[in-house]
């Protein structure tokens, strides 16, 4: 493929964290790679400019893509994170692969509409409705794959280890789609699966009180090499629960088990000891914040900056999709903070960008994603740094984090290819599918 060049208005540059703003960017890339980085580059007649403020691609590293599916109709009649896993089983007693890759295809067309140019699938919906496997064991994640695929982005497919309703105890219900029956089985239909170049394999712990705890090593052995995720602490009962069971904290007993590194990321990381973040700090562990779903839930607000100070570093997911909103998520962290402390300042922007682009793709095993400079991918995300949200406001590293959203998306990049985001397209497909499905 011949290279290509294109001349950006103004552009975040280099490692995102830094936040470096340029004037006149001119990219050139071959074969989806960012081979020329030029900043103050002198225009041509005939060189297009791509105007407003750009950004690396973001990476939502933590989905439930089915859950899309519940949006506003769960708001109705309060209740607890815990009647809303009602709501939630009972959707997922019914999808088929069908259902699902048609949810899946209308729900990443909105992802990619607002910037997410990769997405860490975390996998759980793997059987037939009764408990047995289809045909192919594999129908249920490779319809999201192929949804994603379909859509123009990328994915990792966290394909997640679910063997109990909670502390050995048997599964039941709609929990019969989500379990091989031991980590054994798991790995071994997991093994089986063959993906595309835009997609990669991962892994995944659902949670400490449904794989347990003789069997979190298998699945951590079965993960090395690769991004292996995990639900941690979400909920003050499931600490309550582990402690009753174990006399452990669920993320002493991912250490124990050898499941905690700078492959694994404990997503929410919410109710934690000063132990649980020495142990996550000093093995490098992810820790993803989903502050949208977090609220929405009334999960609690996690200790961000207890997590920074100890080594843990962060990422960003929009988990049960309540918003699909990745500049909401990055900013959501500081204004919760905000909000704890009643103090301001303490995440500085470039940080956030960081989590939501080169980090968030690093945690789904895409290192050379997130930055725009030689020899990354080529995902760009153009915003409007003229809308009613982000006027006046400076275009940069300010205006991405606590101005623009999703709306102010003008085009998307990955792999050096323009995708067609149809915001329009996406909702009413999405209209139709649920409105099938519920």
């Amino acid at each position: 493929m011949s290279p290509t060049s294109v001349v950006l208005e103004r552009a975040l540059v280099g490692d995102p964290g830094d936040a470096v703003v340029a004037d006149d960017v001119r990219v050139t890339i071959a074969d989806g790679v960012i081979t020329s980085v030029v900043a103050g580059a002198a225009r041509t007649a005939s060189e297009p400019v791509v105007r407003g403020l750009t950004i690396p691609g973001l990476a939502n590293a933590h989905s439930h893509v089915f859950h899309r599916a519940l949006r506003g109709r769960t708001q109705r009649g309060g209740g607890s994170f815990w009647t809303w896993r009602e709501q939630m089983y009972d959707l997922a007693a019914r999808l088929t692969p069908d259902d699902l890759h048609e949810l899946a295809r209308a729900a990443y067309a909105e992802m990619l509409a607002v910037g997410i140019t990769c997405v860490g699938e975390f996998h759980y919906l793997h059987h037939a409705p009764d408990g047995r496997p289809y045909d192919d064991p594999n129908a249920m994640g490779y319809a999201v794959v192929a949804a994603a695929v379909e859509t123009g982005m990328r994915i990792t497919l966290l394909d997640t280890c679910y063997l109990s309703s909670g502390f050995g105890a048997p599964v039941e219900g709609a929990q019969r789609r989500y379990t091989d029956g031991d980590a054994d089985a798991w790995a071994a239909r997991v093994d089986r699966l063959e993906l595309p170049p835009s997609a990669r394999r991962g892994a995944a712990i659902h949670s400490v009180r449904a794989v347990p705890a003789d069997q979190l090593g298998a699945v951590a052995t079965a993960s090395a090499g690769g991004p292996l995720h995990v639900h941690l602490s979400e909920q003050r009962a499931e600490n309550e629960a582990c402690l009753a069971a174990t006399g452990r904290t669920p993320t002493a007993l991912l250490d124990d088990a050898g499941a905690l590194g700078p492959d694994t990321s404990a997503v929410h990381a919410t109710h934690l000891t000063d132990d649980d973040v020495a142990r996550l700090g000093a093995t490098r562990t992810h820790a993803c914040f989903c502050p949208t779903t977090e609220r929405d839930l009334g999960d609690g607000i996690g200790p961000s900056l207890a997590l920074r100070a100890a080594g843990a570093p962060l990422t960003l997911g929009s988990d049960s999709h309540a918003i699909v909103d990745l500049f909401e998520e990055m900013r959501a962290v500081e204004l919760h903070e905000r909000l704890a402390s009643e103090r301001r300042g303490h995440w500085p922007a470039g940080a956030l960008l960081e989590a939501a682009t080169s980090r968030g793709h690093a945690s789904l095993g895409w290192d050379d994603a997130g930055r725009i400079e030689v020899g990354a991918r080529a995902d760009l995300v153009v915003l409007d740094t003229r809308s009613i949200r982000t006027a006046g406001t400076g275009a940069d590293a300010h205006t991405a984090v606590y101005a623009a959203g999703g709306a102010d998306v003008l085009a998307v990049m990955v792999d050096g290819v323009w995708r067609d985001i149809d915001p329009a397209g996406a909702g009413a497909r999405l209209d139709a599918v649920i409105g099938r499905l519920l």
